[in-house]
């Protein structure tokens, strides 16, 4: 075990552990490390806490300093100056024409870099962008191209839950989603529906995955015959998962048919393997479907 605190460099971003050593750190403080990218300023997000070293991926760098007022004053000063930057690197790339969406910029703490963040579509040539922006700029540049979910994080947003987009507020990396998710979920398998502002399946849909699927369990698959423990038979019309509730139709003695609730409690029947077909979707439908979770799986693999 080894003792670490959490520190985020961006609002949204990642989460990454250093050595406290004899600081006293307390969450919501700055402090300035070195990272990869050079000297850093970055927040304390979680406090001192013990983990396992299998959890740290490289060696851990200690905090060289909790930030002093001519740290936070320069972070300052290095936002204003990424607005410029960005509003410079917009204006270069009009007049190279180049098919490119800037999304952000960012000057590292202690300006040996900065960054460019954009989106496109395919591969693009920027090397005379470099150029041009190195003329200005007098530093290290680098143009980080990132996939749409990684500029809906950056941008944020509503989602269509009414609150701020999950991938912006809370989400350190993003998690694999399928459309098995909404199915298990007995949510509209629309492409629109179950689809986010960023045009990808919704990150959402993972949030409850674990807990449906133990409730579904539990449950008899739609058009099962099933009974109840008083002996009455029934085909199952419609299930709630949440309230573990079941519809069935009933067929009385004179041949009328009529639906009744049951609690799973009171049904005798065998869980049968949960079903994965898409009923009621026509092909086009489907098609749309699997093309959103083949775009979910190159994002992934693009974020990896």
């Amino acid at each position: 075990m080894v003792e670490v605190i959490g520190v985020r460099f961006r609002e949204n971003g990642k989460i990454y552990y250093f050595d406290p050593k004899d600081f006293n750190v307390e969450v919501g403080q700055h402090v300035i490390v070195e990272t990869i990218r050079g000297v850093e300023y970055g927040k304390v997000v979680l406090g001192r806490r013990q983990i396992d070293d299998q959890k740290i991926v490289s060696s851990l760098k200690p905090i060289i300093r909790v930030a002093t007022p001519q740290d936070d004053k320069r972070n300052i000063e290095n936002k204003e100056k990424a607005k410029e930057a960005y509003t410079i690197c917009l204006d270069k790339i009009a007049k190279r024409g180049l098919k490119m969406k800037l999304i952000d910029s960012e000057y590292t703490f202690d300006n040996n870099k900065v960054l460019f963040y954009f989106t496109a579509d395919g591969r693009i040539d920027f090397r005379e962008l470099v150029k041009d922006l190195a003329a200005v700029f007098r530093t290290r540049i680098e143009l980080r191209q990132i996939g749409v979910r990684d500029e809906t994080k950056i941008v944020g947003g509503i989602g269509i839950c009414g609150r701020e987009l999950c991938c912006h507020k809370h989400l350190s990396d993003f998690a694999p989603v399928s459309i098995k998710m909404a199915k298990e979920q007995n949510l509209s398998l629309n492409p629109t529906k179950i689809s986010g502002v960023c045009g990808r399946l919704m990150c959402c849909l993972n949030h409850e995955q674990a807990t449906y699927e133990y409730l579904n369990e539990k449950l008899p698959n739609v058009g099962d015959i099933v009974k109840t423990k008083t002996g009455i038979k029934g085909e199952v019309n419609s299930v709630s998962v949440l309230r573990q509730k079941v519809k069935l139709v009933v067929t009385d003695d004179n041949g009328d048919k009529e639906i009744q609730e049951f609690s799973v409690d009171e049904l005798n029947f065998r869980p049968k393997k949960r079903r994965d077909k898409f009923d009621g979707l026509d092909d086009k439908e489907l098609k749309k479907l699997e093309a959103l979770e083949r775009q979910e799986g190159r994002s992934k693999l693009d974020n990896d």
